[in-house]
C-alpha cells in the first residue's frame, strides 16, 4: 500500500464555523485539525494569545469561551463554532485607554517579560465576573494554572485585588457567601 492510500487522499478537511470573537461574528473556513490558539494566532491576528508548551499545562493560551477560562492549546478551532471566545484585545479598544484590570496589573507591577500576562487578566475578568471578593490564598488558589516565571506571584495576587478594588469601587458589598473573608486592602502585605 502506498504511503497517500494509507493516510487517505485527502487528510485535510476544512469547515465554515461561525464564532462570536471579541465581541464580533467571525464565520471563516478552517482546517478540522487547527487548534484554537493557531486559528486565533495566525487566522485572526490575535497575538495575545501566546504559545508555550502546547499541551495545556503551562496556561499562557488561556482565553474565555463563553466566559469560562479554557487552553486554546487544547481545543480545535471547531469547538468554537457557535461559541463566543474572549481574547485581552477584547478589553480595551484603545491602547492608551487601559481597562480596570490591565490598569492594576501595571499599577501593581504584575508582570515582568508579560508572557502569561493576557492569561492573567483573562482569569482575571473571569473570576471577579464570578465573585468580587476573595482572600489572597484564594487568589492563589483560582490563577495555579497559569505559570508565571518572572514575578514569584505576589504582583500578581496584589493586581487581582486591586482590580476587584478599582472594579467595584462604590459598588454596594456583596452579600456573604461564606466562602472566604475577601481580599486584603492593603495591596503591600507584610511592607
Amino acid at each position: 500500500m502506498t504511503t497517500q492510500a494509507h493516510m487517505g487522499a485527502d487528510p485535510t478537511v476544512q469547515r465554515v464555523i461561525t464564532a462570536r470573537i471579541n465581541g464580533r461574528d467571525v464565520t471563516r473556513a478552517v482546517d478540522t485539525r487547527t487548534t484554537l490558539a493557531d486559528w486565533l494566532r495566525d487566522e485572526l491576528d490575535l497575538v495575545s494569545v501566546h504559545l508555550g508548551c502546547e499541551h495545556g499545562v503551562c496556561g499562557a493560551c488561556t482565553v474565555l469561551l463563553d466566559g469560562q477560562s479554557v487552553r486554546a492549546c487544547l481545543l480545535l478551532a471547531v469547538q468554537a463554532d457557535g461559541h463566543d471566545v474572549e481574547t485581552v484585545e477584547s478589553l480595551s479598544g484603545d491602547p492608551n485607554d487601559l481597562h480596570p484590570i490591565q490598569q492594576a496589573f501595571h499599577e501593581e507591577h504584575g508582570l515582568q517579560c508579560g508572557f502569561c500576562t493576557p492569561a492573567m487578566v483573562l482569569r482575571t475578568k473571569e473570576i471577579l465576573e464570578e465573585r468580587r471578593e476573595r482572600t489572597d490564598e484564594e487568589v492563589r488558589q483560582e490563577i495555579s494554572g497559569i505559570l508565571c516565571r518572572c514575578t514569584g506571584y505576589q504582583n500578581i495576587v496584589n493586581a487581582v485585588q486591586c482590580a476587584a478594588r478599582k472594579l467595584y469601587a462604590g459598588s454596594p458589598a456583596p452579600i456573604a457567601s461564606g466562602t472566604g473573608t475577601g481580599g486584603s486592602t492593603d495591596p503591600h502585605p507584610g511592607a
